[in-house]
């Protein structure tokens, strides 16, 4: 964490952890939580799937968490008048807090029986945490200050040092939904950071391929060879000294961005104070150009890839995987039978095109 940043931990009233990332030592975090909650619910339930080799969470306590309220109920919202949400204080730059309705809990799991030999059962132990980026329950993150994407990404860096930490943990998940139409539950500008009790199904199908490729290549990273072939190609959408952003050429989703640091490194604690305050320019002029395109809101999901915790570090690069499902105008790209069963992609945009789409947005 660097000097500009003062760190806060404080609780919640149902013992929930939750930390104020300030850009200055004079906000005042004294402020407690006195809403009568509930305990935290316990770990989810995770069932191994023999098919795919993969683990399912289960969590069914999820079914009641909050839906699109309205904003004078936002629990996001910082505390004023008689509104109580998650955050005490009456104002915050970055906070994150532990989920209330998580899909992964270092607490207790429910005892529960294996289905069958074929589909064990193992506690969904982890963490969630969400991530606030304002106050302003009306703004997004492409209207954010540089300055304030370099709090997140201290935010961001602090929480995937820390959670990687914590026993049982294989790899850190930092990512933001944005948009009705992906899913969104609450409009107010947030994140998501789930730490995992295993390796994600698609890391290790990234780390495979980056194994093959150093096999046959000298022990070539496959993710650099991606960027050095992109960098000074017609799918480039924005760069700087630190960071370029591109359309990759096999690109599944109508618009679809990649973000690399031109620095191979394994996480986002492992970036250096220039890289971390190079990122925003590049990635507000990402989200502005998106944005533009249509002239409206681009849903969107936002994915950091990190490595593991434990494994295949030296084969893994630190990237952004910037998607979303708007084709056109009014028309969104729906996973249908090829996609949602057979994991076969159609992509109705071509790269090339939505690369150019994207740079002739005026900003």
């Amino acid at each position: 964490m660097t000097g500009r940043i003062t760190r806060t931990v404080t609780t919640l009233a149902d013992g929930r952890e939750l930390i104020y990332f300030d850009e200055t030592d004079r906000a005042d975090r004294s402020g407690s939580d006195d809403r009568a909650l509930p305990p935290p619910p316990g770990a989810s339930e995770l069932r191994y799937d023999p098919l795919l080799d993969e683990w399912v969470a289960v969590a069914a306590h999820r079914q009641g968490r909050t839906h699109l309220p309205p904003a004078t109920e936002c629990p996001l919202c910082p505390a004023a008048g008689d509104h109580r949400g998650e955050i005490p204080a009456a104002d915050y730059d970055v906070v994150v807090f532990e989920n209330r309705f998580p899909s992964f809990s270092h607490r207790a799991a429910p005892a529960s029986v294996a289905p069958s030999e074929l589909v064990p059962l193992r506690p969904g132990t982890g963490r969630c945490e969400v991530v606030c980026f304002t106050s302003a329950h009306d703004s997004s993150f492409a209207r954010l200050s540089p300055e304030r994407v370099r709090t997140v990404v201290e935010a961001w860096a602090d929480r995937t040092a820390e959670l990687s930490a914590l026993p049982g943990v294989e790899q850190v998940f930092c990512f933001e939904n944005r948009g009705v139409e992906i899913g969104v539950t609450l409009h107010h500008p947030h994140g998501q950071i789930y730490a995992y009790p295993f390796v994600t199904p698609r890391t290790r199908r990234m780390l495979a391929s980056a194994r093959a490729h150093a096999e046959r290549h000298d022990g070539a990273n496959l993710f650099a060879a991606v960027l050095a072939a992109e960098q000074s190609g017609e799918r480039v959408v924005a760069a700087n000294e630190h960071w370029t952003a591109f359309v990759p050429a096999f690109a599944r989703w109508p618009f679809e961005v990649h973000v690399y640091p031109h620095r191979q490194v394994p996480d986002l604690a492992a970036l250096s104070d220039a890289e971390r305050a190079a990122f925003g320019p590049v990635y507000l002029e990402v989200l502005r150009r998106l944005d533009g395109v249509f002239g409206v809101a681009m849903p969107y999901v936002s994915a950091w890839q990190q490595a593991p915790v434990r494994v295949d570090r030296d084969l893994a690069y630190l990237h952004l995987q910037l998607f979303s499902a708007r084709r056109a105008p009014g028309k969104l790209k729906y996973l249908a039978g090829s996609e949602a069963a057979m994991g076969v992609f159609i992509n109705d945009v071509r790269p090339e095109q939505a690369a150019a789409l994207l740079r002739e947005v005026a900003l």
